[in-house]
């Protein structure tokens, strides 16, 4: 969290050296001279928490939502809606260490689940548009893990078991002498899972090397992750969540997913009079294959990319300023196939007959991106700071169908009335955005900063949208998403105290979706208009009070019947977007050595349909966790899961007709014993 960042270990403390934040220049930066919101969640927020999944830790960056769907799946709302369907992949960017886990135009809506955030040393949120030092999928938000290095890391081992089956191992070792090391970071976690039928098992790695030598520092990283997971659907009717028999119950036992990943970099820097330069070339892979076994039929989806390239990344004084610059290009290559076993069934037979058996879809698609950037920065007086960016970026796809062309079935036969599934003829599009940035930031006093933001985010059309179609769209003809944002923003700690407070308001445009015809158009207009808070406390007594605060409403720019009986009115709410949600924790160090947390996770209503006629009424949950350290740097946890038994769903919907949810968790304990040790310096 940024707050516990600004504070260290003593708030009273004015005089500790400032934190860094690397998204805002892609270099350390102090967070007070950064006119921008930055929520930064430490290594000491992710120990307590000890995740188990994303959306037990983005609750300490106010504004953020992380979904908890179906074992490792998860949806993201930074700034907006939980986005689903058309125009929802790739809204928002991940990166590991300032490198997007995912090629630009080749995103997964459950990426995180790629990424080591267990491990990490801190997490990064930058909600709304990204810099201009970051392109594509910057839209809404911007999340950074970052890996513990050589030069940060520790060595450490914990396990910690729970109910039904959980078991998850981890470890941390590494060397360093102060100009070499390497880093090796590792987890292993298996869970039978709480419903029926929803066991999976995890695998993370992640290793590291550093050497530096004067002014020049050379390093290199290799991260991967192995899922094998079982996966259930929505229950359904209205409230069943409420049922606690219909909660562990898993309507498709048969569902599955399993995923790989592969990461690895290498870079060399340089730093001297001034001046700084980084080169980092990098490769990815990653593999996916699941059931869709939310369609009629239940066809497997392969999926698959293959990414290189390079980022350049300088800086300079210029102008009695700073300049910052580089120039990023990657190459990719993705791959999908959809093929169904056996003729659908429990649909009219007219409906049925449109959803064949055999392949649906096979295509590869090859692709290109370049992007410079320019950032520059400079004081106007001595109080105040000026900072304006710039992106250019071109995304080129060139699509191959490796199959038949049209909307038959994959024999080249007719389906009465045209078959669902429609595959474009082999075609290239490409795209070219820009995205500025001005920003103004003034230091009213020492240890606070005001700030006005004005940002472009942009988001190309992923290659899905562009070319897995349906009911005969022969051409998907997409405009790149674009967002204006603006911000106003306060930070600043002193007296016991520290604050982010922020204010937005966001107009999308293009905003892309599936309409009544069942084509993927991108004519959609989106509002968004909010404000964070984030404080923190300390009375003394070795207390302190946190909290994460979101309020904030989306809103439809415009009205379309978009089938299916959703109805999109100008002016209505978006669905799943809470008017307000957060978390409050309290904590205490006793003079015995333990440390309690209590946290308060309020979740407002929020409707469940696009008409604004279907409603989850929130809820609230309270999770109370214990630590106590005990000798030769061992310690033992406690994590009690909602401490209350609530009944509430981690996510409701509605479509079809029907009142959709993954149910929530009943109270649960898990426990922690861990061995950590600081590395000599």
């Amino acid at each position: 969290m940024l707050l516990a960042a600004l504070l260290g270990s003593s708030l009273a403390a004015a005089t500790e050296l400032e934190p860094v934040t690397v998204t805002a220049t892609r270099s350390a930066e102090p967070v007070l001279a950064t006119p921008g919101n930055v929520a930064l969640i430490d290594e000491a927020s992710l120990e307590t928490v000890a995740p188990r999944h994303a959306s037990e830790i983005f609750w300490r960056s106010p504004g953020t939502w992380v979904t908890l769907n179906s074992g490792q799946e998860s949806l993201v709302a930074i700034r907006s809606p939980v986005l689903t369907g058309a125009g929802a992949c790739g809204a928002f960017l991940v990166m590991e260490d300032g490198l997007p886990s995912r090629p630009a135009g080749f995103c997964n809506v459950n990426q995180l689940f790629e990424l080591n955030f267990e491990q990490a040393r801190a997490i990064e949120v930058v909600r709304g548009p990204g810099s201009a030092l970051y392109g594509s999928n910057a839209l809404h938000g911007t999340i950074n893990v970052l890996m513990p290095t050589p030069a940060t890391g520790r060595d450490a081992a914990a396990v910690d078991a729970g109910p039904d089956g959980y078991l998850r191992g981890r470890f941390g070792s590494g060397a360093w002498d102060g100009q070499r090391g390497v880093q090796l970071n590792g987890m292993l976690m298996r869970d039978d899972g709480w419903r029926d039928d929803t066991g999976h098992e995890q695998l993370k790695l992640n290793a590291s090397w550093l050497a530096r030598d004067g002014a020049t520092e050379r390093a290199a990283a290799i991260s991967g992750s192995i899922l094998r997971q079982e996966t259930a659907g929505y229950i359904t009717g209205f409230e069943a969540y409420r049922d606690p028999e219909l909660a562990r119950s898993n309507p498709n036992p048969e569902a599955f997913r399993d995923a790989d990943s592969l990461r690895a970099w290498w870079a060399w820097r340089h730093a001297a009079g001034g001046r700084s330069l980084e080169i980092r070339p990098y490769v990815r892979a990653s593999q996916m294959e699941f059931l869709q076994h939310f369609l009629p039929g239940q066809p497997l989806e392969e999926n698959g990319q293959v990414s290189g390239g390079v980022q350049l990344t300088a800086a300079a004084d210029a102008a009695t300023g700073r300049l910052h610059y580089g120039l990023d290009f990657e190459l990719a290559e993705g791959t999908l196939q959809q093929f169904q076993d056996g003729p659908t069934t429990g649909l009219p037979p007219p409906v049925a007959a449109t959803r064949p058996a055999g392949l649906h879809y096979d295509y590869r698609v090859r692709a290109w991106s370049i992007a410079p950037w320019v950032h520059w920065e400079r004081e106007l007086a001595p109080d105040w700071s000026l900072g304006l960016g710039l992106r250019a970026e071109r995304l080129a796809y060139d699509y191959d169908n490796r199959m038949l062309a049209g909307n038959t079935r994959d024999d080249g036969t007719e389906c009465p009335g045209g078959c669902l599934y429609t595959r474009p003829a082999d075609r290239q599009d490409s795209f070219t955005n820009l995205a500025p940035k001005l920003s103004l930031g003034w230091r009213l006093q020492p240890g606070q900063l005001a700030w006005v933001a004005l940002r472009r985010g942009f988001r190309a059309p992923q290659a899905t949208e562009l070319y897995r179609l349906q009911r005969g769209q022969a051409v998907a003809d997409l405009r790149s998403e674009t967002i204006d944002s603006l911000e106003l923003g306060w930070r600043g700690y002193g007296s016991g105290l520290a604050w982010e407070l922020t204010a937005y308001a966001m107009e999308k445009d293009n905003y892309i979706f599936r309409d009544g015809d069942g084509f993927n158009v991108a004519d959609g207009r989106t509002r968004h208009v909010g404000a964070e808070v984030s404080l923190r406390w300390e009375p003394g007594y070795g207390l302190s009070l946190q909290t994460d605060q979101s309020f904030a409403r989306h809103s439809w720019r415009f009205d379309r019947d978009v089938g299916r009986g959703e109805i999109i009115v100008s002016g209505n709410e978006t669905d799943g977007s809470p008017r307000r949600f957060g978390s409050t924790r309290l904590l205490w160090q006793s003079p015995w050595h333990w440390a309690a947390e209590l946290e308060w996770l309020n979740m407002g209503a929020y409707w469940l349909n696009a008409a604004n006629t279907a409603r989850y009424d929130g809820h609230d949950l309270l999770h109370l966790r214990l630590s106590r350290p005990l000798a030769r740097e061992f310690s033992v946890s406690l994590r009690v899961h909602n401490l209350t038994d609530a009944a509430y769903a981690e996510r409701a919907d509605f479509a079809f007709g029907q009142y959709r949810y993954f149910p929530g968790r009943e109270r649960s304990l898990f426990v922690e014993l861990a061995w950590r040790r600081d590395r000599a310096p």
